[in-house]
C-alpha cells in the first residue's frame, strides 16, 4: 500500500506555480493553471489534479502543449461560435470557453461555443460549477483518443468523451461530470497508484473478462462503457457532434497521433434568468433535491447524495487536513 501524506492547498498551489512558471508559463496563467489543478484535487478530483500534474508538463515538454497559445476565433453566427485553440493548455482554453458561452447566453438566452484542436481540460466539471454558480445552465463534453471498445468489440475506437451537466443550486450547484466509461482512466491509474481494486467492475481484462482490477484494465485498455452498449452509442454521438461543431479532430484521428492532444470540445450555456418561470426555479430544484433525497436507503452503508454533494464535503475535509497524496507522486512534482 502506498504511503499516504496531506498537502495543504497553499503548499500544492505554490509548488504547482514554481513548476508552471518554469516551463514558460506567464505569472497570470500560472496562477490560473495552478488554481486549477489544486481546486480538482482540493475536490477530491486527485486523478485530474495532483496525479495528473507530471504527465501535464510532460506534454509541455513534448510541445504538445503550447504554453503561450491561446484560442482564436474561426467563425461566428449570433449566439454559436467556433474557436481553433491552438494547442494551448486545455485547462486556460477550458476556463477561456467556460467565461465566453456564458457571455453569448446573457446576450442570446443560449450560447454554444465549439473548440477544436486544444488539449486535455482535466476535470471538465470545473467550469460546470464556475457556469452555474453564475447562474448558468451548463452543458459540455470532449472527445478524446480511442480508449473504450464498442460494445461487443476488442479494440478501442471510441473516447470515453466526458460530459458536463450542471445546474444552480442554492449558493453552489448540482454537477454531474461523467465519462462514458464506468470509470474514468484517470480515476483507473489513481487506484492503480494507491494499490487499490475498483469498488466494481471497470473494465474487461486480456481474456475478455470483467474486472476490478486496474491494473488488468490500463493492460487492456477496455474500460467498460457505462450502460454497456447505451453508453458506447454516447460516446459516438458525442463524438461526432463535437468533431462537426467544432470543425476539429475526431477520436478516429486524435488515435491517429499516438498521443492525445488536439481534442474537440463542446460548451454550451443557458441562462436562466431569461426563462418566463425564473422566479419559481430555485423552489422547482429544491423539491425535485428533496424528494430524491427521501430515496430509501438499500442498506445502512448506503448513503444517498446528488451529483457534486459528495464534492462539497471532500473540500470541506481536505481544507481542514491538507489534501491526500501518495508520498511517491508528491516527490516526483517536487522534483520537476
Amino acid at each position: 500500500m502506498a504511503q499516504t501524506i496531506r498537502i495543504s492547498p497553499e503548499q500544492m498551489q505554490g509548488e504547482f506555480l514554481r513548476i508552471l512558471k518554469t516551463h514558460g508559463f506567464n505569472a497570470d496563467d500560472a496562477e490560473q493553471c495552478a488554481r486549477i489543478f489544486t481546486d480538482n484535487s482540493l475536490d477530491g478530483v486527485y486523478s485530474h489534479g495532483v496525479y495528473r500534474f507530471k504527465r501535464f508538463i510532460d506534454y509541455i515538454k513534448k510541445k504538445l502543449i503550447d504554453v503561450s497559445a491561446r484560442p482564436v476565433i474561426v467563425s461566428s453566427h449570433n449566439a454559436v461560435e467556433q474557436w481553433d485553440g491552438k494547442l494551448g493548455p486545455g485547462p486556460l482554453n477550458a476556463l477561456f470557453c467556460a467565461n465566453r458561452v456564458t457571455e453569448l447566453a446573457q446576450e442570446y438566452g443560449i450560447g454554444c461555443l465549439a473548440l477544436a484542436h486544444t488539449n486535455h481540460w482535466m476535470r471538465g466539471g470545473t467550469y460546470g460549477w464556475l457556469a452555474a454558480k453564475k447562474g448558468f445552465i451548463y452543458i459540455a463534453w470532449t472527445n478524446t483518443i480511442g480508449n473504450m471498445p464498442a460494445w461487443g468489440a476488442i479494440d478501442q475506437r471510441l473516447g470515453n468523451n466526458p460530459l458536463i451537466l450542471a445546474v444552480p443550486y442554492k449558493e453552489e450547484a448540482i454537477v454531474l461530470d461523467m465519462a462514458m466509461s464506468q470509470f474514468s482512466y484517470g480515476k483507473i491509474e489513481e487506484y492503480k497508484i494507491k494499490g487499490e481494486s475498483l469498488p466494481m467492475a471497470g473494465g474487461f481484462d486480456t481474456q475478455s473478462q470483467l474486472t476490478r482490477d486496474p491494473v488488468e484494465i490500463l493492460k487492456s485498455e477496455r474500460a467498460l462503457p457505462v450502460g454497456y452498449w447505451k453508453g458506447a452509442g454516447l460516446s459516438l454521438l458525442l463524438d461526432i457532434l463535437a468533431t462537426v461543431l467544432s470543425a476539429g479532430l475526431s477520436t478516429s484521428q486524435i488515435s491517429q497521433q499516438k498521443s492525445e492532444y488536439g481534442v474537440s470540445q463542446v460548451f454550451i450555456a443557458i441562462d436562466i434568468k431569461k426563462l418566463n418561470n425564473f422566479p419559481a426555479i430555485d423552489n422547482t430544484v429544491q423539491n425535485i433535491i428533496d424528494d430524491y433525497l427521501q430515496s430509501v436507503p438499500q442498506n445502512e452503508k448506503s448513503k444517498i447524495i446528488y451529483p457534486g454533494q459528495r464534492i462539497l464535503e471532500t473540500r470541506a475535509q481536505n481544507s481542514k487536513n491538507g489534501i491526500p497524496v501518495t508520498k511517491e507522486i508528491w516527490d516526483m512534482i517536487a522534483s520537476l
